[in-house]
Order: structure tokens, then C-alpha cells, then sequence
């Protein structure tokens, strides 16, 4: 068996494993009896990870059948894991403040795995894995997008009924306006830059020039 086909079962075993855990998540947080258990769908990591998932199972079916990602696979799976490895980055900052503020978080194995091992073995697999492609700087811009969007969405909704899925972009828990606007520039440019990240690696990895 080639590498190949041994990265294509590791796709797939990738997304059943995503799949898994967004299933135990859902199930886990409907089980707290929460708002935030009733707003899944709410959290920016469950849909890049269900966006994940849907890239995971389509890719390791594509490396089944041949060689090399095609230009579009490569797109998608810049964007798409530069919003799963920023969403892991971002947790593990809000699981340390709530640490250093003393205040108890509970961490179930599927937001370890939504959150750490996923985006881990995605990295990888990035650097590693065989038949990829080279990236675009132009992806930057689209990987943005979903965060720009899915942050003024949020917004909006949560002034309707009162609950934002993340702290930071509640005004009446953060110190005003100027953290809120430094706490989101930060988030933005965490994206920029790991989307800047995986460009440089596929480039670099393929012999593409800059």
C-alpha cells in the first residue's frame, strides 16, 4: 500500500474521529441544561469543524482515486484548517485566563479532540502528507471572511437574546469597548497569520517561489 492510500485512510479516519466528537459535544452540552448547550451550531469551532469534517471524508476519497489534490481541494483545506488550528489556539488562551481568573471550566475528551488533537494531526499531515499542493496568498482573504462574517452575525444575535458563545465579544463582560475591538483584532490576526503559516509551508514544501 502507498503512502497515499495510507494518508487517505488517515483522512477518513480523521473525519469519522471529528465526527465523533461533534456528536458527543452536541450530546454533552444538551445534557448541561444550558443556553450554551442549546446554541451548538452557535460556536465558530463546531461549524469549522463540521466544515472539517465534510473536507476530511471528501479528501480521503479524492487521495483513493488519485495522486494529487486538485488546486480546489488545497484551497479548501487552507481555509478550512486555518480556521480549526486558530479556533484550538483561541480555546487554549480561554481555558488559561479562566484558569488564571479562577473560574471552573469543564472540558470534555471532544473539545480536546475538536480543539487540540484534530488541528495537531492536521498540521501534520499539512507538512507531511503526500500529493498536496501550493497554496495562495490570495486565501488570506477568504479565510477572513468566515470569521469577519460569522463575528457580525454573532453580534447581532446576541443583543437579540442576551448570549454570546465566547466572552470577548460580550461588552458587559470585558472592560469596554477597547478590549472588545484589541481582543478581536488579535483574533483576526491570529487567522491571518496561521492562514499565512500553511501558505508559506506548501510553498516551501512544493518549491513554489514566494
Amino acid at each position: 500500500m502507498t503512502s497515499r492510500t495510507w494518508f487517505a485512510y488517515a483522512r477518513l479516519a480523521a473525519a469519522a474521529l471529528c465526527g465523533t466528537a461533534l456528536v458527543h459535544r452536541l450530546f454533552w452540552g444538551l445534557g448541561s441544561q444550558t443556553i450554551a448547550g442549546q446554541n451548538f451550531f452557535a460556536y465558530l469551532t463546531i461549524q469549522s469543524n463540521v466544515a472539517f469534517l465534510a473536507l476530511a471524508a471528501t479528501g480521503g476519497i479524492i487521495a483513493l482515486r488519485r495522486e494529487t489534490d486538485p488546486g480546489w481541494l488545497t484551497d479548501l483545506r487552507t481555509t478550512v484548517l486555518s480556521w480549526t488550528i486558530t479556533a484550538g489556539l483561541v480555546f487554549g488562551l480561554l481555558v488559561w485566563q479562566a484558569g488564571a481568573r479562577g473560574i471552573p471550566m469543564t472540558v470534555p475528551w471532544s473539545d480536546h479532540v475538536l480543539h487540540f488533537v484534530l488541528p495537531v494531526l492536521s498540521l501534520i499531515a499539512w507538512i507531511l502528507g503526500p500529493g498536496g499542493g501550493v497554496a495562495h496568498w490570495r486565501l488570506i482573504a477568504y479565510v477572513l471572511a468566515f470569521p469577519v462574517v460569522w463575528g457580525i452575525f454573532t453580534l447581532w444575535r446576541g443583543a437579540q437574546i442576551g448570549w454570546y458563545p465566547y466572552y470577548f465579544l460580550d461588552l458587559r463582560q470585558v472592560s469596554g469597548i477597547g478590549e472588545f475591538v484589541a481582543t478581536c483584532a488579535f483574533a483576526l490576526g491570529v487567522f491571518a497569520g496561521v492562514a499565512s503559516g500553511l501558505i508559506a509551508l506548501s510553498r516551501w514544501r512544493r518549491g513554489a517561489g514566494p
